[in-house]
Order: C-alpha cells, then structure tokens, then sequence
C-alpha cells in the first residue's frame, strides 16, 4: 500500500498532520507493507527568502488583520500543535521561500533519509526559529539527517531537482489540491488536512480490508475425499 502525502515545511498543520499519521501508522498491524513518500508543495512559490518581517506581519498583511489578531490565530494553532507532542514557537519562526528546502527533501529521498529531514527542517522552522531559506542551515539539517554535506552543496549550487519539485506540484494541480497536508492512498483513497490520528487508524484499517479483503475459512465436516486434480468431496 502506497501513501503519498503532500506537504510543505513551512505548513503548520503539516507537520501535525505529520505527527498524527506517523502515530496512526506507528499502531498499524501491516505497518511494514505502508511505503510512505513525501511530495513537494509551496504555500507561497513567490515568498522572499528574506522577509523583513516576522510571521505575524506576514498573516496581519496576507488576511488584512491587525498584528494582535494575527498574533491571536495562531494561539489554537499552537495549543493543537501541543495535543500532538509538538511545540511551536510563532514568536521565532521566520518566514521564507521553501523551494530549496523542498529540493533538500528531493535528495535525501534519494537515499532513504526524506523523513528524516523533513521532521528536522519542520522542527528548525516551527521550534527552534532557524531560517530554512539559507542554504548553510539546509547543509547542516541534511547533514544531521546523514547526507554528505558536499554533495548538498553541489546540490544547492545547482538547479538540481527543481524539476521534481515542480512535477509534484503539477501533480497536486492535476488532483485540484487546495491546501496541505493531502494524503493519497494508491491513487484512489485521500485524506485532506491535519485529521486526527484516530482519523488516520480508521482509514489506514478500511482502506486496507478493502484492497486486501480477508479470505474466509470454510469448515468442512464429514469424510472428506479428494481426487488427484485437488477437487474434494464430503461423503
């Protein structure tokens, strides 16, 4: 069963969409036949690297609120970030272009580390107000993660998977995804948006019985006779 998730690091209700599904998946009973991969999406493709400001003037300028609202709408944000073991820090948090974060996720999938630094550039952005822009922070995360940090630099140097990038982010048009997280199981069942992980176990178990349904034990009483091409009868 194949589970494709699209997400962006700087998405708040990404990384507890995360969270919640990892846990769901965590409890699974066929956990070990689930291939997760992460796909590519910008909330914003055209956001500066550098944002003068922080993230409240960001939300206060995009939703034409005040700075104490915007202050003010992340507060549930935070305390549902909490309920999932996460703790944020919008106070820190800098604002961004993700692209080459999403690159870094590219290569690290290429040997098997993409959760890994996923989970470490959500965490720098959301808890630890590091700026996941600058390519010296995406060196140290990968490097963290286990990538050499050579070849993330040749990697950031150049425009290399770019054109993942954007064939992820074709794809989710193609689907009419609005919004992240968006969970796709074997191109046929989704989930939009950070459920809750009983949310997530739910559908993981449903989804699963109805790809693999159970073959039922059949009771035979009686003498039982079977002939050479394996037909066999009760007598």
């Amino acid at each position: 069963m194949k589970v494709e998730i699209w997400s962006d690091v700087l998405c708040p209700w990404c990384y507890i969409g995360k969270r919640d599904f990892e846990q769901a998946l965590g409890e699974f009973k066929h956990k070990d036949k689930v291939e997760v991969m992460w796909k590519s999406f910008e909330l914003d493709p055209a956001a500066q690297i550098d944002y003068e400001g922080n993230l409240y003037d960001l939300l206060s300028s995009k939703y034409h609120v005040s700075i104490e609202r915007a202050r003010q709408m992340t507060g549930p944000l935070v305390e549902r970030a909490a309920a999932s073991g996460l703790t944020y820090n919008m106070d820190i948090a800098k604002a961004t272009n993700s692209f080459d974060a999403h690159r870094l996720i590219h290569l690290a999938a290429k040997h098997g580390l993409q959760q890994a630094v996923i989970e470490l550039l959500s965490a720098a952005y959301l808890t630890s107000g590091k700026h996941i822009g600058h390519h010296e922070t995406l060196i140290q995360i990968g490097f963290e993660a286990g990538l050499d940090k050579a070849e993330i630099t040749e990697m950031l140097e150049s425009d290399e998977y770019a054109e993942a990038v954007r064939k992820d982010e074709y794809e989710a048009q193609n689907l009419r995804v609005r919004g992240v997280p968006f969970f796709l199981t074997d191109q046929k069942y989704s989930i939009s948006g950070a459920q809750p992980k009983e949310v997530f176990s739910e559908a993981l178990e449903k989804i699963w019985d109805e790809l693999y349904p159970k073959v039922k034990a059949v009771a035979i009483s009686g003498n039982v006779q079977c002939d050479a091409s394996g037909v066999c009868e009760t007598s």
